[in-house]
């Protein structure tokens, strides 16, 4: 069995910061009550993720009804 790999480009995410910043985004496509397509950022060691308020907003997310 052969492995696939993939490879996501580090971005700088704070010019001032310069290399510092550096961080890997990959592009993904969410759904909710429509679609939006935005870059996330790859952590391989994360225990949880993070959606950020506006992102949920956009899919129709209420945030007063989640736990």
């Amino acid at each position: 069995m052969t492995a696939v790999t993939e490879q996501y480009p580090f971005v700088v995410r704070d010019p001032s910061l310069g290399v510092a910043s550096l961080a890997p985004f990959l592009p993904i496509t969410l759904f909710g009550a429509k679609s939006i397509s935005v870059s996330g950022l790859l952590d391989t060691g994360a225990m949880v993720s993070v959606l950020p308020y506006g992102v949920g907003e956009q899919l129709g997310a209420v945030w007063e009804q989640q736990t």
